[in-house]
């Protein structure tokens, strides 16, 4: 178990935690809530030593593990199989390969390099490692990020198998609805700590709000009240004894501030008007960078619909995206826009096009030049950049804080097509909430690249284009839950997977094989002696002398300790057996 007690922790005079306590208990896994920059990575720092408190105690138990997904990363091998292994025994490899195929690290991949991989296949590989290192307690901050829909639910339900603790950060509500027996949140700089779902911690938050604005309004009026006896008669000598009475009586009234509540984004992304049915029209669309990545796709856009880009990574989900939106020029095919089409654009490379020295007022404005400073401010405000923050330069701001300029820029100007290539990483599960909220109420058309399975069962889509490995695309018409129903991931289908079956079967067949060579070698030595047991049964039947009676129970007595022992080594090794069997 962790227990931290009373902990505070500042920067600058800021403070960011003020006297947090809590424990996490053995087998308890939490989901860890709250608004960027509220201090939930701080905590992570903190339980791991990596920062120190200004006062308050953290006790861990002696030889507790924790294992931390970090962000920065170094690697000690030369392959990447070797890496994701580390200290395991060759004959247990196959739990590394089980997930490196599971994270979508291909057999390819297992001899490179590590460093060969992308930044997101290697933080993938880092969080193997975390996960193959068994410790008593995970801690994982945003693990979900740069996994694909696939991934996701793979290392979903691998988590929920995990039988140790764990604090788990991330964006995705439905992710940690999954996996985690408790939730808990940095509300108010200290941590609240509920059983159950998001929901339940969300609702408990909301009853406390109000318990407490209903106290905070009962004191003030008791306050006022008082207040108001001591205005009138305070200066009157026989009304002095009362009004000093009143008086101590306001000094132990509870002073109860009213409560700031969990700010959060209150936005809607603005429908300019469409007079046709068609916005968008795509003919045999193909696309290759050395390799095939969309082959010959074909599909319309109509007024009012939405439609969803799934798949693996590096499946040309983005690809395609960024070619209705004409920010890629087109090779094969051809892709005819209505001239009313009005495209907001939220790219996964958009966030590195905003200009480091210009202010979030300013990035702002030039989406839209005929806005007036107040209109741009209010915009700013609206992405929790009021007053002063507002001037900050693109520069200071963290990957959230741009994506949230981003939605800014796309509210400045009316769109009827909106294209979103993964708009809810870097947002917190608030704000993704109210991003959801914010597509769910537009009027125009939608085209949405995500992995997130919560925003594919909320939003209500038309479409779906499933992008598999290969370059090949599959158009379904119907919800994401009617794909799941009729279809299913192709990945997920065992006869979709003989390679990555036959490499995992394989694997465990090699381990598998000392252990039942073991469990055949004691089965028969048992049966030997037991044959050699009975023999001596026999012999002592038999009438024999004293001397051959002591000599044949001290056989006997030997061959009953040798059997004991093998029964032993037998449990071991079908216990073994079994553990191999459910990996």
């Amino acid at each position: 178990m962790i227990q931290l007690d009373q902990i505070s922790l500042g920067y600058q005079g800021e403070p960011i935690l003020d006297e947090l306590s809590f424990s996490l208990q053995k087998g308890e896994r939490c989901a860890l809530v709250g608004r960027n920059g509220s201090g939930k990575t701080t905590l992570f720092r903190l339980i791991t030593g990596q920062e120190k408190p200004d006062s308050g105690t953290i006790m861990l138990p002696k030889h507790y593990r924790i294992g931390v997904l970090e962000q920065h990363i170094h690697f000690s091998y030369e392959t990447v199989l070797q890496e994701a292994a580390g200290a395991l025994l060759e004959e247990q490899h196959y739990r590394a390969k089980r997930l490196l195929s599971g994270l979508g690290l291909e057999e390819e991949m297992w001899q490179w390099p590590p460093l060969k991989l992308s930044g997101g296949f290697q933080l993938r590989l880092q969080l193997i490692k975390v996960l193959l290192a068994e410790p008593d307690c995970l801690l994982l901050d945003e693990p979900t990020n740069y996994l694909d829909i696939l991934s996701i639910r793979f290392l979903t339900t691998f988590l929920q198998r995990w039988n140790g603790e764990m604090i788990v950060i991330s964006h995705d509500r439905v992710f940690l609805d999954q996996i985690s027996t408790h939730t808990m949140g940095i509300y108010h700089k200290k941590v609240v700590k509920v059983k159950g779902k998001t929901s339940d911690y969300y609702d408990f938050i909301a009853q406390e709000e109000e318990l407490h604005e209903r106290a905070r309004v009962k004191t003030e009026k008791v306050r006022s009240h008082h207040q108001s006896y001591i205005d009138r008669f305070g200066a009157k000598a026989s009304k002095a004894t009362q009004a000093k009475s009143r008086q101590k009586m306001i000094s132990r009234l509870p002073s109860l501030e009213k409560l700031k509540g969990m700010e959060g984004l209150d936005f809607v992304f603005h429908a300019a008007p469409f007079p046709g049915r068609k916005m968008v029209e795509v003919q045999t669309l193909s696309f290759a960078y050395g390799y095939p990545v969309i082959q010959e796709l074909s599909f319309s856009i109509e007024k009012g619909e939405r439609l969803a880009i799934i798949g693996k990574n590096g499946s040309g989900k983005s690809t395609l995206l960024r070619l209705i939106a004409r920010d890629l020029a087109l090779q094969k095919g051809s892709i005819v826009w209505s001239e009313s089409v009005a495209i907001g654009y939220f790219g996964q490379t958009n966030i590195d096009r905003l200009e480091k020295g210009k202010t979030i007022l300013e990035e702002i404005a030039l989406a839209n030049p005929s806005l007036s400073t107040t209109e741009v401010r209010s915009l700013c405000g609206l992405m929790l950049f009021g007053g002063d923050s507002a001037k900050k330069k693109i520069g200071q701001l963290s990957g959230g804080e741009k994506s949230r300029v981003l939605l800014g820029k796309i509210l400045a100007h009316p769109c009827n097509l909106l294209l979103l290539d993964e708009p809810t990483h870097h947002l917190d599960v608030e704000s993704v909430e109210a991003l959801i909220d914010a597509i769910e109420l537009f009027q125009g058309s939608l085209v949405l690249v995500t992995h997130s399975e919560l925003i594919l069962d909320r939003i209500a889509f038309d479409k779906l284009i499933i992008c598999h490995q290969g370059g090949r695309q599959q158009l379904f018409l119907g919800s994401y839950s009617e794909f799941l129903e009729k279809v299913g991931w192709e990945e997920e289908k065992e006869k979709a997977r003989p390679v990555a079956k036959v490499q995992v079967v394989g694997a465990r067949s090699k381990a598998l094989k000392p252990i039942q060579d073991k469990i055949r070698a004691c089965e028969k030595s048992i049966a030997e002696l037991e044959s050699y047991l009975n023999e001596i049964q026999q012999e002592l039947l038999g009438n024999p002398s004293s001397s051959q009676m002591q000599e044949l129970l001290k056989k006997f007595a030997t061959g009953e300790q040798k059997r004991e022992k093998l029964y032993l080594e037998l449990d071991g090794a079908i216990e073994e057996k079994k553990i191999i069997e459910s990996q």
